[in-house]
């Protein structure tokens, strides 16, 4: 199945906020400027969407009400509103229950979709490969499966607009049973999409490259941070999860030795977990890799709680504890003083933990600007140093000039310190990948102990 109805760019959209007069205990910002915040992100992500903001409303409230998440008075308010600028849909930056979505409608009169069905459509527009096109799909029909009783009149709309995008929501007029074998389908399909990733991973393993995944919040940098690294052309775009397929591509680090950059999708606030386990295909990259970059939006005010909320789907798919780089990007956007004060505290942080911190590198900083290459020469150099796979070794070489293709992997992977030529022979102090140091074992000058020199 694939999408058959492009968003309507003319499309005109009301925004509702809904947030609680307390706090979270946690929060260190009051809950009215969080949901002002979350509005703000709400936006952005119509915009990347396709369609029109005309005006946004956000309710402080006690408690939410479990019927209609605003009450009754102010579902009054937000129809006269719509009718007012002429919104056909409203948008709540909330995730909505089956019963809270149709009393909604029914008291604005008007379309209305959640921030997890927005979420879904944007992914819908950005997913290109089939693996990326089935997780869309699968997440979509679970999301619509419990939302099918009593909801001709939404179903009937189904098909034009954001929150209609996607291959899984064609026909759904059907019945629960041939959603649920279309879901099954898809499972399979996807568990033969790992089985392939599996093993192709396996592939790569058999050649000892590390694997280092970029993550971070959604329009963090991530893919421009991957460009500038690899010398890439993936796809860059100001929109919001613009990335959603993986891509992996090899980075030789100053030591000479090469990994396995991957590029993944990017995180944001209340992901359902159960949206994240859709995605659990592509995240594996940052399951598997040895080494997670987690990049941040430093010009961004709020790139805290963006990265909390980075941290909360990093505990979720087992990996918090991994060796880790933290790199602000987007150091360009700050002035000069901002930057050094900014450079300064995280410095200070550092150093407050760095007893309780493992010695590999975990939270370490380094501070780029993807767009410009400032840093990218450090982070290279971070990289290298925490990367635990295949480490650099000392060795001393005694090659014959005839065997050109053991020099030319001598010089192409590692650093030749000293050389000199001697009967036919070349004598070689370098550092190298233990692997191709095990495979160069037999030209190794041997100690007294019998164990290869250096």
């Amino acid at each position: 199945m694939k999408a058959t109805s492009p968003l309507d760019n003319s499309e005109r959209v009301l925004l509702v906020g809904v947030a609680l007069k307390r706090a979270p205990r946690a929060s260190t910002v009051s809950s009215g400027a969080a949901g002002r915040e979350s509005l703000v992100e709400l936006e952005e992500l119509v915009q990347s969407a396709g369609a029109k903001v005309v005006g946004s409303r956000l309710q402080m409230r006690d408690t939410l009400d479990s019927a209609t998440l605003v009450g009754s008075g102010m579902l009054a308010e937000l129809k006269q509103e719509a009718e007012r600028l002429d919104a056909g849909l409203i948008i709540l930056d909330r995730n909505l229950s089956p019963v809270q979505h149709r009393n909604i409608e029914r008291g604005t009169d008007c379309r209305v979709i959640d921030r997890t069905q927005l979420i879904l459509d944007i992914f819908a527009r950005h997913a290109h490969s089939r693996e990326g096109q089935l997780q869309v799909e699968l997440a979509q029909l679970n999301y619509l499966l419990p939302r099918l009783a009593g909801s001709k009149r939404e179903l009937s709309r189904l098909g034009g607009g954001i929150g209609t995008r996607g291959p899984g929501e064609q026909k759904l007029e059907t019945d629960r049973r041939r959603i649920r074998e279309r879901v099954g389908k898809i499972e399979r399909s996807i568990e033969t999409v790992r089985r392939q990733r599996a093993l192709r991973r396996r592939a790569r393993q058999a050649v000892p490259l590390g694997t280092v995944a970029l993550v971070g919040y959604t329009n963090a940098g991530k893919s421009t941070l991957f460009n500038a690294l690899t010398h890439a052309d993936v796809f860059v775009s100001a929109k919001m999860f613009a990335t959603l397929d993986p891509t992996i591509r090899s980075v030789r680090l100053p030591s000479r030795r090469r990994v396995l950059l991957s590029d993944t999708v990017g995180f944001i606030r209340d992901l359902p977990a159960d949206l994240i386990a859709a995605f659990r295909a592509t995240l594996e990259e940052a399951q598997e890799s040895a080494v997670i970059v987690h990049v941040t939006d430093i010009s961004n005010p709020s790139h805290a709680e963006q990265d909390a909320e980075v941290e909360k789907v990093l505990e979720y798919l087992g990996v918090a504890d991994r060796p880790r780089l933290r790199v602000f990007n987007k150091v360009d956007r700050l002035a000069p003083e901002e930057f050094e004060t900014l450079r300064k505290s995280h410095e200070r942080n550092f150093l407050q933990a760095s007893e309780s911190l493992p010695v590999n590198g975990h939270y370490r900083s380094v501070f780029v600007s993807a767009q410009t290459g400032q840093g990218l020469d450090e982070l290279r150099k971070r990289i290298d140093e925490t990367m635990p796979v295949d480490p650099i070794v000392a060795r001393r070489l005694n090659v014959p000039l005839a065997n050109g293709r053991e020099l030319a992997m001598i010089y192409a992977c590692g650093r030749v310190l000293h050389s000199e030529v001697r009967d036919e022979h070349i004598c070689l102090e370098a550092e190298l990948p233990e692997s191709l140091a095990a495979r160069l074992e037999n030209f190794g000058e041997r100690s007294e102990s019998g164990r290869p020199g250096m």
